[in-house]
């Protein structure tokens, strides 16, 4: 290695090169994998030229994301496009880590080059929507623009910034790995919500109960309007009466034909009446929280929109106390794992499955057991390489199996289904696995739905158990500043290895191949596309063994990208 090569990573390291004429980027034209590129290569535009209140940007590394598929299915569709494609094309990439190689004038005494971030892709501005990757061009180009839109929108700035020693591939995969760190710190209301609007529904198989709302309906908090239907008479006259000491509004309406006007905050059903559930849940607003007391579960399953419940934060609850305050706060939804409890990851195979189970070996205080299950044995027999000596080393009962193999799957799953799961999180988004999955939860057990099921996705679930087992459901995958702010610090820190989820590497040129491999589930983990080092196609981590022997060389047992894995990889294919 000579002092040359070395002074090019530190040159490169520092941004202070001269900046080229050009800059290469994947414009996408519409929907279909034939509107990405040109002749299936990416494009040459100007150099873009930036104001005295925008940066100009290098990308270093770019993760590619299952959404990125999305929108390139979609194209205009995806509702997070707003423009012609064909005239304005959207440039994908919201897994990306970046340095600053330019500075407009009235910036000068904030940003300097060689700051380098990560970016919070969700950025609104004004409440609309301006997603990196979406609408601003995204990290599969070389260069770009940050404006005010991200400097300065409804968040703050949506730049993070990040130590110079942190690793390129590890901060791209921040993003990504901030959404699963997030589904462990959901927080879901035990009240009734202050200042909302609540629907109180009585039924014909309600029981006769001495109800009331010990909490959440006083002067310390309270809804500031009621909806009543069907309630009981003396349940309906004390809410009355408590509403017009609180000054809350209260509507009555027994025709369910002319439900409330808008979404609802709450609802609270008297009597767990399957056909009701399913008629009124749609009124539910964002966050919503529908509560059903009943001292009897109801008579069937009941078909459940798990899309709400992903993407709305819908949640489920059950009780028999009549004191409805008691339903709400007895049993709150748990969204982290059970210390020593028995984990199940539905479809761990792939990458963000990895990244859960990665995390549930790596997390102080994790469970005992740990099943993961996948469809693909390719990828079942890299999660077990990858993580069985690592669990087993920390005492985790670790398992792999594969629905496939019906009789061995069979034989093992039936003796979790006696005593079940404490956390079922699937990331599968299939309904029928899903159901499925729910059945196998313990007392107390949580499922989280982390896959993107889209809304009006019908699953069947027994919600008797939320009132027989105290069980949650509930879901979510995205993630906020103050959860990227939390990752990166855990990768700084050196508590997780986001980098350990790479399976494949590429330059630039190699996007549409990775976008492709993503969309037919070849690699085990994620591919990263850096965009300034010379020609190379799309490479598995374990091929560089004769293509990059020395990079190999430095990979964690083999298999694993590492930090001194991606200097030697930028000293040898920097250009």
């Amino acid at each position: 290695m000579t002092d040359v090569t070395v002074d090019k990573l530190a040159e490169y390291r520092s941004a202070t090169a001269p900046l080229p004429k050009v800059n290469r980027l994947w414009p996408l034209y519409g929907a279909g994998f034939e509107n990405l590129g040109k002749d299936d290569k990416p494009i040459e535009v100007p150099m873009p030229t930036y104001g005295p209140d925008e940066l100009l940007v290098r990308h270093d590394a770019c993760s590619l994301c299952f959404s990125d598929i999305k929108v390139i299915s979609q194209g205009e569709q995806h509702p997070r496009i707003h423009r012609n494609m064909r005239q304005n094309p959207v440039v994908l990439g919201h897994e990306v880590t970046l340095v600053v190689v330019g500075v407009g004038e009235n910036l000068r005494d904030q940003y300097h080059v060689g700051d380098r971030f990560i970016v919070q892709a969700d950025i609104y501005v004004n409440g609309k929507g301006y997603a990196y990757g979406y609408e601003i061009q995204g990290g599969l180009s070389e260069y770009s623009v940050i404006d005010q839109r991200v400097l300065n929108g409804d968040d703050g700035n949506y730049l993070i910034p990040i130590k110079p020693t942190t690793g390129y591939a590890e901060s791209a995969l921040v993003e990504p790995w901030a959404c699963v760190v997030a589904a462990y710190q959901l927080r879901y209301r035990t009240a009734l919500k202050p200042g909302g609007t609540a629907w109180i529904i009585g039924t014909s198989s309600a029981p006769a109960l001495p109800y009331t709302i010990s909490a959440g309906f006083d002067e310390a908090s309270h809804p500031n309007r009621l909806v009543l239907t069907n309630v009981p008479t003396a349940f309906a006259g004390w809410l009355r009466a408590r509403s017009q000491k609180l000054g809350v509004e209260v509507l009555e309406t027994n025709d369910l034909a002319n439900p409330p006007a808008r979404p609802v905050d709450d609802i609270v059903l008297l009597g767990a009446d399957a056909d009701m559930i399913e008629k009124i849940s749609p009124f539910l607003a964002d966050f919503g929280v529908f509560a059903i007391v009943d001292d009897k579960p109801p008579a069937r399953p009941v078909s459940v929109d798990m899309g709400r419940v992903h993407y709305n934060r819908w949640l489920y609850i059950a009780g028999s106390n009549p004191d409805i305050a008691h339903v709400y706060s007895d049993v709150p939804a748990r969204s982290t794992l059970k210390p020593g409890g028995r984990a199940w990851f539905v479809g761990a195979g792939g990458p963000m499955g990895r990244m859960h189970v990665q995390r549930a070996i790596q997390v102080a205080n994790g469970p005992a057991t740990i099943v993961c299950t996948d469809v693909s044995n390719l990828r079942l027999n890299d999660l077990r390489e990858t993580f069985e000596a690592e669990a087993k080393a920390k005492g985790i009962n670790f398992i792999c199996l594969n629905p496939m193999d019906k009789e061995s799957y069979a034989a093992e799953m039936d003796r979790f289904k006696a005593q079940g799961f404490d956390d079922v999180i699937v990331l599968a988004p299939i309904p029928a696995v899903i159901s499925d999955a729910a059945t196998y939860l313990a007392p107390y057990g949580s499922m989280n739905v982390f896959a993107g099921v889209a809304r009006g996705t019908m699953v069947t679930l027994d919600l008797g158990d939320l009132l027989t087992k105290n069980v949650r459901f509930f879901g979510h995958s995205a993630s906020t500043i103050d959860d990227m702010r939390l990752m990166l610090n855990q990768t700084e820190s050196g508590q997780l290895s986001p980098h350990r989820v790479v399976a494949a590497v590429g330059s630039l040129s190699a996007a549409k191949d990775g976008l492709h491999a993503l969309k037919d589930a070849s690699f085990p983990g994620k591919v990263v596309i850096f965009p300034h080092i010379k020609e190379m196609p799309l490479t598995p981590l374990t091929d560089l063994k004769d293509k990059l022997p020395t990079v190999y060389a430095r990979l964690r047992n083999g298999r694993e990208w590492t930090i001194e894995a991606e200097e030697e990889f930028l000293r040898l294919m920097l250009p």
